[in-house]
């Protein structure tokens, strides 16, 4: 096998008469001999560049090149669409394709608390989170109960809005519409899709299945924690007893577990009650809705002696 090969390079170069293979490729004569085929691409190439035009083209002739040359006019023939190019590997660029930005550019899954998609349809079961005397005085109601998820689920606006709808149909109906202040505490802004599927004989033959399998915005949820506070009640401390079973009716609407925990603060705010008695004698607090304001011994002392007075 050897000989053969070395009898085949030797060919090779006395096909040359000028000597050009062994001028361009004196010293890797002998590493070409036991690579014959790379040594045939090498003296093709040479002969290429050695041999005039008319040369070239007849031996160029053959029926591998006529059909080679046949394919290369019927691919330059052949019109490519527009919107086609040719990409070399690597991401490709936006420019490649005429479609608009927010097309091109991959989706990726909805994030909590995004803003609602333009142009659908997409509407909140729940309007309402403040019920009863919304403008009572702080003093009106310091008891205060809450109803606290226990879990980290999605809420849907549909069972805020029948929980709010349970919990205030009792109270009201049991100590009267202005014997309470009942406020939701999470708001549903995370938009949910939904990829609807047909159940009929032959879906199969109408429908793809997971392909473009994105969805469209189907309802909003509210994304609790575990500790997060879903509905709160103030009311006076002789209503204790039918807040307490309000909360309980109202559990029942969302899924998961939730707890019922009376609160220490005094209504909305966030002081103890013992602490809120004394700020009040001492002329400290300042009542402001639902919540009260701070006198700090500091600032402008025409504003203090102001606020203390009222107070």
């Amino acid at each position: 096998m050897t000989g053969t090969r070395l009898a085949r390079a030797a060919l090779m170069t006395q096909s040359l008469e000028d000597g050009t293979y062994a001028q361009l490729f004196g010293r890797k004569l002998i590493f070409s001999i036991f690579y014959y085929p790379l040594a045939r691409s090498i003296e093709r190439f040479a002969v290429i560049r050695s041999a005039p035009a008319e040369q070239v083209e007849a031996s160029c002739s053959g029926p591998a090149s006529e059909i080679s040359q046949q394919r290369s006019e019927e691919s330059q023939s052949a019109k490519r669409p527009r919107h086609i190019k040719r990409i070399n590997n690597g991401s490709p660029s936006r420019s490649l394709l005429p479609l608009l930005q927010e097309q091109a550019v991959p989706q990726v899954e909805v994030q909590p608390w995004c803003p609602r998609p333009q142009g659908e349809s997409v509407m909140d079961r729940i309007r309402i989170f403040d019920l009863g005397r919304k403008r009572a005085s702080v003093d009106d109601f310091p008891f205060c109960a809450h109803l606290v998820s226990d879990e980290y689920e999605q809420l849907s606006s549909e069972a805020l809005e029948a929980a709010r709808i349970c919990a205030n149909k009792y109270v009201t109906k049991t100590s009267g519409k202005d014997s309470f202040h009942l406020r939701v505490r999470v708001h549903p802004f995370h938009v949910i899709r939904i990829n609807k599927m047909l159940s009929c004989a032959g879906a199969d033959r109408l429908q793809t299945g997971m392909r473009g399998a994105w969805g469209k915005p189907y309802g909003t949820v509210a994304r609790v924690n575990i500790g997060q506070i879903i509905l709160s009640i103030r009311t006076k401390e002789s209503n204790a007893a039918v807040v307490m079973e309000a909360l309980r009716r109202a559990r029942y609407k969302f899924p998961g577990r939730q707890k019922i925990i009376i609160s220490r603060k005094w209504g909305f705010t966030n002081v103890n009650k013992e602490e809120y008695l004394r700020l009040k004698e001492e002329k400290r607090v300042l009542q402001d809705g639902a919540y009260v304001q701070y006198i700090r011994p500091r600032g402008n002392l025409e504003t203090n002696l102001r606020n203390q007075l009222r107070a």
